[in-house]
């Protein structure tokens, strides 16, 4: 009996090094690892010990006898992997860490997200020499693990527990509802004040703000950027206050990752099941008032190239009552492509890519549901309307070149009826006080973690990045756990080298110039109660949690 890696697979490769035989790829000592849409588990070489299950923390594996209908397909798509992926290497091999220098190692993280806390993982493991103190402006910790996982994806929001594991270390210390600025502005403590008390200051804040498309229209009423519409219906206490009028039946997603599938869902399932998620009450609210019944996604590029993967797109044909429409005269290839596909030699990925739009292509429609429709090699160039939108114009686009890589406008153009246009093309970083930015690529510039000014070669001392704000907006939990672990393992290679500034001053006084700035900092014992009682108000619901959405609130639950 093989065992199975399902929708929920984060990445983050917790299962690899526990199996015996090494039946599960890409590794994170393989290239293709950074690039995965999920991982895969050999069926010929699996003997079924089930150590991955138990290790897996977002329950993402189960047993062939355990699969539910929804679980089959990704039989097909474990299997397919293996058709044209070698195997033989890739295991990871475990090394004896090279010991630490007397003397203690004090490290403070900026921001609580998923790169950050990999990062204070690598570290803290260390042993006893080696403190992390992680500081983050709103009370509660977890950056997109809470904010930006869709909340039908409970299971995802699994990967918590490995982040508890490392709170509750005695070397780590949460320093919640603690803006990290510049002193102007009235922020908490400053870059400055924290290189002054700590070896080293990583900072892995992520990335809070969307790309925009530069098209007219786009600052009307009903344009929505969907890192804000996503970061509402997560509850999250900057977006809690939003409005979002829904009363439309059209809504057009732009763009084609997973983000714009996780609007399209949220959109289109029925409000009662999302009432057995942590959906924030207010988002519930006003989706069961919504008349959304259609979602259009529109796709610059063309199906081998979406950006969505692959068990994101198969989980949309899965939602109940809804269809999904893609028009076969728009499943057409960029000449590259399809030379593979008859080839039989197109990457196992986007083979299933390309064979999934195309069965989704040939389905009825079924009369009284709603409709989820995807289309391929449009652009919007306009959203028109007076006050609000109420209409997308769009162009459709050609393949040009040998291979057909680029795509162009070809000049003919139509209209989308729409009350509602989210524009979901990517998260984009802003500049951190004190570092360093790349205004074009939207991080903090470096070497594996190391800050570097621009044009200089040489790191700056003591500082670092990890997650989004040191690769960009891409990859999900398992890329921030690889991207987490290099930058702790640049740090500790410093500390090893001797080449860490010394703290002028104490991390020891931190909580005094808090208290003395009356900052009301929520600590390790204050987020406990918070997640205390947003769970004990999920239970009394059927819920896993309630979440508080609004600042005070989070800080009475603390008791701050």
């Amino acid at each position: 009996m093989t065992h199975l890696i399902t929708q929920a697979c984060c990445n983050d490769a917790s299962c690899v090094p526990v199996c015996p035989v090494n039946c599960i790829h890409p590794t994170p000592a393989e290239p293709e690892f950074r690039t995965a849409e999920m991982l895969y588990i050999d069926p010929e070489t699996c003997i079924d010990c089930g150590a991955c299950i138990e290790e897996c923390p977002v329950s993402a594996i189960v047993t062939e006898d355990e699969m539910t209908e929804r679980d089959e397909p990704f039989l097909q798509i474990n299997a397919d992997y293996y058709r044209d992926h070698d195997v033989e290497s890739g295991l990871m091999r475990s090394t004896k860490p090279e010991p630490l220098p007397d003397g203690e190692l004090h490290v403070a993280i900026v921001g609580a997200g998923p790169a950050a806390f990999y990062a204070a993982e690598e570290l803290v493991r260390r042993g006893p020499s080696v403190r992390v103190d992680m500081f983050e402006r709103l009370p509660t910790p977890y950056g997109l693990v809470r904010a930006g996982v869709a909340p039908d994806h409970q299971s995802t929001k699994g990967v918590e527990r490995a982040f508890v594991s490392v709170a509750n270390k005695k070397t780590f210390e949460y320093f919640l509802s603690v803006e990290v600025s510049a002193p102007e502005s009235g922020a908490a403590i400053s870059h400055a004040e924290l290189t002054d008390r700590y070896h080293a200051v990583i900072y892995a804040s992520g990335a809070s703000t969307d790309k925009r498309l530069g098209i007219d229209g786009e600052d009307l009423s009903g344009s929505i950027a969907a890192t804000e519409f996503v970061a509402w219906y997560n509850g999250h206490p900057d977006h809690a206050e939003r409005t979002y009028d829904l009363s439309g039946e059209r809504a057009v997603i732009v763009g084609n990752g997973n983000v714009a599938l996780d609007v399209a869902r949220i959109l289109l399932t029925d409000p009662d099941d999302l009432a057995r998620s942590d959906i924030a009450d207010h988002a519930l609210e006003v989706l069961r008032e919504s008349n959304i019944r259609e979602v259009v996604i529109l796709g610059r590029r063309g199906i081998a190239q979406a950006a969505y993967t692959n068990s994101e797109f198969l989980a949309m044909g899965m939602l109940d009552g809804v269809d999904v429409v893609v028009d076969p005269a728009e499943t057409t290839l960029d000449p590259a492509t399809q030379r593979a596909l008859d080839d039989d030699t197109l990457d196992s990925t986007v083979a299933t890519k390309v064979r999934l739009a195309r069965d989704y292509a040939e389905q009825a429609p079924t009369a009284g549901s709603k409709r989820v429709v995807f289309r391929y090699l449009v652009s919007p160039i306009e959203f028109r309307g007076g006050d609000a939108v109420d209409t997308v114009r769009c162009v459709r686009n050609e393949f040009v070149g040998a291979d057909g890589g680029r795509v162009r406008a070809t000049g003919e153009e139509f209209e989308i009826e729409a009350t509602a246009a989210v524009r979901a093309i990517g998260y984009r970083g802003r500049p951190v006080d004190g570092l360093p930015f790349d205004d074009v690529r939207g991080v903090v510039p470096n070497d594996g973690g190391r800050v570097v000014t621009s044009g200089e070669a040489a790191p700056v001392p003591g500082v670092y990045v990890a997650g989004w704000l040191k690769r960009g907006a891409t990859g999900g939990i398992g890329m921030n756990r690889i991207c987490g672990h290099e930058t702790a393992a640049a740090v500790l290679a410093d500390h090893i080298d001797g080449r860490l500034p010394a703290p002028a001053s104490s991390r020891t006084d931190v909580p005094e110039l808090l208290a003395a700035r009356g900052v009301n900092r929520v600590d390790n014992a204050g987020w406990k109660k918070i997640d205390k009682a947003e769970k004990a108000a999920g239970r009394a619901a059927g819920r896993r949690r309630v979440k508080l959405v609004q600042l005070s609130e989070l800080a009475t639950a603390a008791g701050v």
